[in-house]
Order: C-alpha cells, then sequence, then structure tokens
C-alpha cells in the first residue's frame, strides 16, 4: 500500500477501547469450588474466558418516500450474512449510545464559493447534534489532510476550527477556470486528497473509537491525487464502522461546464457504508436541510447485534444483508471486516 501523508498538525489519539465491528466480550465462567474444600474456604476463584464473537449493526428503517420508520421490533427482521441466515442475539430501537462525529470540510479550490457556507451550517450542525457525551473533530482536505481540531465536545473549539478551513486556491483574475481566469482542474493534479482523507480519518481517528461513528464529507466528491483508491477509503471506514455521508456542495462554475466525476464515487463510499449523498449544489437551505436529515437519521438508528455462525478470525470481509418483512427501505453498511485473530 503506498505510504500516506500524514496529518498536519496530528494530535495522536490515545485508545479508550478497541471498538471494531467484529467486537470481541468476554465473559467469565466460575468455576465450581472443589468437593472436598471448606465451604467458607478462601481460596481465589478460578474464572474461564470465553472470546463471544459480536457483529453489531447500526440501520434506518425507511418507507417508499423516505420517511422513517420508528418503533418496529426484532421479530420485524432477517439478517444474512453471506447468504447465510443469522439469529439476532439483541435489539434496540437506540438513538442514545454516544456519538462520534468526524467533520470533514474540502478545502481545495473548487470550493471557493460555498465553504463560508459549509462553516456556518456545519458548525450549527454539531451545536444542534452533540450531547455531553458524544465528541467530534474537524479536518480540512486539499493538496495535504490537516487535524483542525482533535476529539473534543465544545462546539466553539469545533467551530473554530471550521473556520480556519482556508482554500488554497486564489484565483485574481475573477474568471472561470480554463477560460482565462485560471488553470482547468485535472485527475492528475494533487489537489484534493479525498480518498486520503477518508482513509486517515477512519484509520487514525474513528478505529478505536467506541460506540456509533459518523462521517460528513463537505465536499463536490472529486478527487485529485491521493495515493490510495476509493476501494481503500471505503475498507477503511468499514473497518472502523464508521458510517459516511456525502454532501455535495458543488461550485460549478470551477470546472468551467464541464462537469466533474466525483458523484459516482461518493455513492460508493456511502452505500458500502450505510450513509448517503445528498446534493445541495450552493444552496444555503438545501445545506441546512440535508444537516437537518442526517440529525433526524442518527438520532433514529435501530442497533441489532448477532453472534455469527462463521467463527473464523481471518479479516476477510463478509457481505451482510438484512430485510425488513414488511419490505421497508433499509440503509446499513453492506458488510464488514472479520477481525483476525491476533488483533
Amino acid at each position: 500500500m503506498p505510504k500516506l501523508p500524514i496529518f498536519s498538525r496530528f494530535l495522536p489519539v490515545v485508545a479508550l477501547a478497541a471498538a471494531a465491528s467484529f467486537c470481541l466480550a468476554q465473559q467469565p465462567t466460575q468455576q465450581q469450588p472443589a468437593a472436598n474444600a471448606p465451604a467458607d474456604s478462601q481460596q481465589p476463584t478460578e474464572t474461564l474466558k470465553v472470546n463471544v464473537n459480536v457483529v453489531q449493526l447500526f440501520f434506518n428503517v425507511k418507507d417508499k418516500h423516505g420517511t422513517l420508520i420508528p418503533n418496529l421490533n426484532k421479530e420485524d427482521f432477517e439478517i444474512a450474512e453471506d447468504g447465510k441466515p443469522q439469529t439476532i442475539k439483541y435489539f434496540t430501537a437506540e438513538s442514545n449510545l454516544p456519538l462520534t462525529i468526524g467533520m470533514m470540510i474540502d478545502s481545495s479550490g473548487s470550493q471557493r464559493n460555498v465553504i463560508d457556507m459549509e462553516k456556518e451550517v456545519g458548525g450549527a450542525f454539531l451545536r444542534q447534534i452533540l450531547t455531553d457525551k458524544d465528541e467530534a473533530y474537524v479536518i480540512s482536505f486539499d493538496i495535504t489532510v490537516d487535524l483542525l481540531q482533535d476529539f473534543t465536545r465544545d462546539p466553539h473549539r469545533l467551530q473554530a476550527a471550521l473556520n480556519k478551513a482556508k482554500v488554497n486556491v486564489d484565483f485574481t483574475s475573477g474568471g472561470i477556470p480554463g477560460m482565462g481566469g485560471g488553470p482547468v482542474p485535472t485527475q492528475n493534479s494533487p489537489g484534493t486528497l479525498l480518498f486520503d482523507a477518508v482513509y486517515l480519518s477512519a484509520h487514525d481517528m474513528l478505529a478505536k473509537e467506541v460506540g456509533r461513528k459518523a462521517m460528513i464529507l463537505l465536499t463536490d466528491g472529486q478527487d485529485e491525487g491521493s495515493r490510495l483508491k476509493i476501494k481503500d477509503a471505503i475498507e477503511a471506514a468499514q473497518k472502523a464502522d464508521a458510517i459516511v455521508y456525502v454532501l455535495l456542495c458543488a461550485d460549478r462554475g470551477f470546472y468551467g461546464g464541464i462537469g466533474y466525476s466525483g458523484e459516482s464515487d461518493m455513492h460508493k463510499l456511502t452505500e458500502q457504508t450505510g450513509g448517503r449523498v445528498i446534493n445541495v449544489g450552493n444552496k444555503f437551505d438545501k445545506l441546512k436541510e440535508a444537516f437537518d436529515q442526517i440529525a433526524t437519521e442518527l438520532r433514529c438508528q435501530y442497533n441489532v447485534g448477532y453472534v455469527p455462525t462463521n467463527l473464523k478470525l481471518d479479516g476477510s470481509y463478509r457481505k451482510l444483508e438484512i430485510k425488513s418483512k414488511q419490505n421497508y427501505k433499509i440503509q446499513a453498511r453492506a458488510g464488514y471486516y472479520a477481525g483476525k485473530s491476533e488483533d
């Protein structure tokens, strides 16, 4: 795998607990005392520890109009792993588990006319959704990937970090790039390390966090110059058990009317991780509405867990499929990576 750029101003993250989609829960089993031991014996109790592999899945349920469906029960769902039915061990309509959010803002030249809007509405969203047990961080990405604010519950610090994001290109001529107003962006120009940013956010920030995890990308979806590919970004997000939302904030004039091809990759990223793409263009009201939708979805998640019939800890990818018996639409990640035995 190519060597990635490290975060500028990166602060080491202390792992509070290892958290992957494939969790190891320790269940002690007490050994019975020997028959000839005194009843009041103070001998230390020996325990036998058994590893139980539990896969947990957060998801939303919607009707054909996109309206969220609450108050469903465990019996309303079926889960399959690699096509084999699984038995649901626990089920909650849980919206109060701790939430960690990675707010990621594209500060490349293509965002010059929308970045101020993103800062304002993104900061308002974080103030709205974060509780005293949640946390968030802020990353900007262009020709580098910068950690502007490490994990914090302080919305003022998060807003200050968003305000630090600066567009790295200044078109002083005032024209449209490629039409006398600057260079035409190309696929090979090292200008928007989007895939690298998603990988670093998942691998270095979210992989060791517990609870619910989400990345929100404010971008036009165009990657230029990442050393990693979209599949590497998707794999890292799945291993971190992170949902990815992409808000397509596009200043289409930057591309001189020639369009861009990033939207397709953004759909792959979100569909594989249980999020979705919301196209907001350069409209303030659409961006605010999109953040409101994300906030509602994160508060209305179901949570199921099961012990997989395939207990091999081989690091392989397992395809997940969850179905509603009422034929509602399920918004969930497409799979997970089984932990390796040495992890």
